[in-house]
């Protein structure tokens, strides 16, 4: 079986939002999920868009994706990549998908001069961390993530 993974173009916005909804079902945050068929065609395709996403398909059938970003570390002095979703249909797991995708992005992160790639998981999420720690990545247990979203930061943004 033939396994590609190709930029997203915004022809695939509609299926990058049926699998974001499919991975907010499996986190259970469903509900959280606020966004439209325009704001990912928006915010992933349009000009100025600082988002990158990729479409992971097996035998031209669309079986994943992946939405990442370039960050910043002041202590490397060096871009980074943020992969803010990795997702690949419950039934292609376990096929080789997740790496490729993964892989493929850690290319990109290399060629880019880029001193890290990072990403969050949930602390139940026992098979996706057993997955990152098969790759070889580490847990940074010592630092907490922190958001303001919603009414508290256009609160906060008001002073």
């Amino acid at each position: 079986m033939s396994l590609t993974i190709r930029p997203a173009r915004r022809a695939d916005a509609a299926k990058i939002l049926d699998f974001i909804t499919e991975l907010a079902d499996y986190e259970r945050a469903r509900h959280e999920v606020v966004a439209t068929l325009a704001d990912i065609e928006h915010s992933l395709f349009d000009e100025g868009s600082t988002v990158h996403s990729l479409m992971c398909e097996r035998d031209g059938t669309a079986i994943g994706f992946a939405v990442y970003f370039y960050s910043y570390s002041t202590w490397l002095g060096r871009n980074g990549i943020y992969l803010e979703d990795l997702y690949i249909t419950p039934e292609q797991r376990g096929g080789g998908a997740g790496r490729q995708v993964l892989r493929h992005i850690a290319r990109e992160a290399v060629a880019k001069g880029c001193g890290r790639l990072e990403w969050s998981v949930l602390d139940w999420n026992e098979p996706a961390i057993g997955f990152y720690q098969a790759l070889g990545a580490e847990a940074q247990d010592e630092w907490v993530r922190y958001r303001l979203d919603g009414e508290r930061l256009k609160a906060f943004a008001q002073g």
